[in-house]
């Protein structure tokens, strides 16, 4: 498992519904901008690499993955300098395995 619900669990208070209401908004919107981030990395368009690398972020943070967090945060960065396509190229697919990774795990630990 490469989520931790240590993070929402504390901002729910013992709250399921928010909970799962948070685990919904990611399961519906996260895979939405990765793909429009995939779209943006394969054409080089720096200005969308940042915004949705930045949207995806705080996403990430919140189930406490740290290192996809790091290359988010990494990709968004790139995106801002608008120069660096190829280390862009080498940290997205990391970045995209794990969400894909979390969205099963999710899928499967909510039964959604």
């Amino acid at each position: 498992m490469i989520y931790s619900l240590d993070k929402i669990n504390e901002l729910a208070d013992g709250d399921e519904e928010f909970i799962l209401s948070v685990v919904s908004v990611f399961l519906e919107e996260v895979p939405e901008d990765l793909s429009l981030l995939e779209t943006a990395v394969d054409a080089k368009d720096f200005p969308s690499i940042y915004q949705l690398a930045h949207k995806i972020k705080p996403n990430v943070d919140l189930l406490g993955m740290e290192q996809t967090r790091a290359n988010a945060l990494a990709i968004e960065n790139l995106g801002k300098e608008g120069v660096n396509g190829a280390a862009v190229d080498e940290i997205f697919p990391i970045l995209k395995k794990d969400i894909h990774q979390v969205i099963g795990e999710l899928k499967n630990d909510f039964d959604v």
